[in-house]
């Protein structure tokens, strides 16, 4: 419906952090959001400034996942710099995460570290990389 994993990520966390520990939790939340789409037009009439603050806020919620980055190494934080910063400026989380996957792989691979780096993460970034050049 339009929104991205990372919603539906913190939707889960903040259903659990209100005390949902079953499936239904989900449930209920899906059936939630169905309801809300029958009131999508009034939602549209309110300018997009007037979200900024509820969407500043779940940006810190999100921040909180950095802290267990280990920002000594700079193969492992300079990736997480280039997904962060990348997201913003391009306006898409898929990008972002995108080019984080690549730079990853390329970091570890040009540190001499490339050993570190498991399958799925060199597949993805093959693949990502050539959605790059395949345009």
């Amino acid at each position: 419906l339009g929104t991205s994993n990372t919603t539906s990520y913190i939707e889960s966390v903040s259903g659990v952090a209100a005390g949902g520990r079953t499936g239904l939790t989900a449930v209920v939340v899906g059936v939630l959001f169905l309801l809300a789409l029958l009131f999508s037009p009034l939602a549209g009439m309110i300018p997009a400034y007037a979200t900024s603050g509820a969407l500043f806020y779940v940006a810190i919620l999100m921040l909180s996942g950095l802290v267990s980055i280990d920002w000594r190494d700079l193969t492992e934080a300079s990736p997480v710099v280039v997904t962060c910063l990348v997201m913003p400026l391009t306006f898409s989380i898929a990008e972002g995460i995108t080019l984080g996957f690549i730079a990853y792989a390329a970091i570890k691979l040009f540190s001499g570290k490339g050993r570190d780096v498991s399958m799925s993460v060199w597949v993805m970034s093959a693949i990502f990389i050539v959605k790059y050049l395949a345009g």
